[in-house]
């Protein structure tokens, strides 16, 4: 990418956006962490949110579709530090979902105890502007930086809201697989920043100054993998998923929705510090890569069908969903790249709507064993709904997101990989689909088979409250889901746009893919193939 295909912030709006976007919600911390009134850092906290998701919904407004590379640079250089921010088709919509679930997750933070704990609001808005700084970052080192601060939010909130009665160990855990991971993707940057050093010797971690150098890596397969497998622990890939389903069953659900989205910063990161800067390495190693996938697609959907703990599920349901996004990364074609960020999107917004609901639930009856579950679709049809609307999309079933999202995946498969890969992944979606339509039948129609307890969740309970701020998050979700899924042609388009700016990546594997001709799904726009 040259600079003629850097768009910077002057050209397009009257302030630095993007700084803006991940200075407020840091701002509302502090502000948080310095009033003495859980009323009013509340407050301030719903603020923070509303104003990061209105600039959210600015930026896709400005946002030109049309126009290939960076948009909106921002750039500042301190004596060795370089600060740069930027979006593309691969970022914007992950930043966008990271603040509507931030505030979805405050909105769930008031129908539990920890409304009036201003750490646990603090946390939320740090995690919040952490996630946007990581999806904004150009420059290697400043996104490695965001995603080392982020352990301090997960850490806190997990000790001080989990659910489970080993957080200790649970933190513990945690940290030494995204410690490793973090120290992996550490050497992986600095073996690439060295190595692509020219002769004047100036060292550099900037994203466009690595994309565009041309100089031959001796360790490329060395730095491959230090930054696959460091970027494989946090998405979480088979065979580096140990830590989720533990985090899953003991963590806080308060945090469950802007969590999964920084699950999904693994995925990004490979799209934008992999995939652009290793191309031919990434080529080489796709074989390796795609049988990780096939992997965990079956191991994740038969363990979740094994689950009793409703958490677990999902958990291991996430990690199946990754086998199938990994792979349409490494087909090396335009269409299984869109169809995998897509399919992000469309993943982590519905599994954070199954996680809310699946907290609401916890609340009233305190358990998430599945067999003490059961008849509860009468007793909150909102909840109900919810769950199954963000089941029936990640199922990929038509009228979501996913839907197209799998369409192109698959065609992106058949171009990359061959009909049998693609038929592995169809067969993991229908495990999938086996395995949340199970889950919903046992909680929400069938007659629970053991003692519900004293937590019972019956209609009408005096055990319910805060059941407005509930449907909120339902009407939220569910109206998202099905709006996007019917219209998803603009979503697409921009997605589009982020193949122009992997640069000189797209003129080796990327072109011979350009020229083909594809079926486009009805609710989709065949120029914007052309």
């Amino acid at each position: 990418m040259d600079i003629a295909n850097i768009t910077f912030w002057s050209e397009m709006v009257t302030f630095p956006l993007l700084s803006t976007l991940t200075l407020i919600p840091l701002v509302a911390m502090v502000l948080v962490l310095l009033t003495k009134s859980s009323v009013i850092a509340l407050r301030i906290g719903f603020v923070g949110t509303i104003l990061t998701i209105l600039l959210s919904f600015y930026l896709l407004y400005v946002f030109d579709a049309d126009r290939p590379g960076i948009q909106l640079y921002e750039q500042v250089h301190n004596f060795l530090l370089t600060y740069s921010v930027g979006v593309d088709g691969t970022s914007i919509l992950f930043i966008a979902l990271t603040t509507i679930l931030a505030f979805l997750a405050l909105v769930y933070t008031l129908t539990t105890r920890r409304a009036s704990d201003r750490i646990h609001i603090a946390c939320l808005l740090g995690y919040e502007a952490i996630l946007i700084g990581a999806f904004v970052a150009m420059n290697a080192m400043q996104f490695w930086f965001w995603c080392l601060l982020e352990l301090v939010p997960v850490v806190l909130m997990t000790l001080r809201a989990g659910s489970g009665q080993n957080r200790r160990w649970v933190v513990a855990l945690f940290m030494q697989h995204w410690g490793s991971g973090l120290l992996m993707v550490l050497a992986g940057f600095l073996m690439l920043g060295f190595g692509v050093m020219g002769s004047d010797n100036i060292l550099t971690f900037d994203w466009v100054a690595l994309q565009q150098s041309e100089a031959n890596l001796e360790y490329a397969t060395l730095i491959f993998f230090l930054l696959f497998f460091g970027f494989a622990i946090r998405m979480p890939l088979f065979p580096f998923h140990g830590w989720l389903p533990v985090l899953a069953e003991q963590g806080t659900i308060a945090s469950a929705g802007i969590f999964l989205m920084s699950l999904k910063l693994g995925i990004y990161a490979v799209i934008r510090f992999i995939i652009p800067i290793l191309p031919e390495t990434a080529e080489e190693w796709a074989g390796f890569v795609v049988m990780l996938g096939l992997i965990g697609i079956f191991y994740g959907a038969l363990l979740a069908l094994m689950q009793i703990n409703i958490r677990r599920l999902l958990a291991f349901a996430v990690i199946s969903q990754t086998g199938m996004l990994i792979i349409g990364i490494f087909d090396f074609n335009k269409y299984g790249l869109e169809g995998s960020i897509i399919l992000s999107v469309a993943f982590g917004l519905a599994t954070a709507g199954m996680l809310f609901s699946i907290g609401m639930i916890y609340k009233r009856t305190h358990t998430a064993y599945i067999p003490r579950l059961g008849g509860m679709f009468d007793a909150n049809f909102a909840i109900a709904i919810l769950f199954v609307i963000c089941a029936l999309s990640t199922m990929v079933m038509p009228g979501t997101p996913g839907f197209d999202g799998i369409h192109f995946l698959i065609e992106g498969t058949i171009k990359g990989h061959g009909w049998i890969v693609s038929i592995a992944i169809l067969l993991g979606n229908l495990l999938a689909a086996a395995l949340l339509l199970r889950a919903f039948q046992l909680i929400f129609i069938s007659t629970p088979k053991r003692f519900q307890g004293p937590f019972a969740f019956k209609k009408k309970s005096s055990s319910m409250p805060s059941m407005k701020n509930e449907r909120i998050i339902a009407a939220v979700i569910c109206t998202l889901i099905i709006t996007i899924g019917v219209h998803t042609s603009p979503w697409v388009h921009v997605i589009d746009q982020n193949i122009e700016s992997l640069g000189e990546f797209e003129s080796s594997s990327y072109s011979t893919q350009h020229t083909d001709t594809l079926a486009v799904p009805n609710n989709t726009k065949d120029t914007q193939y052309e």
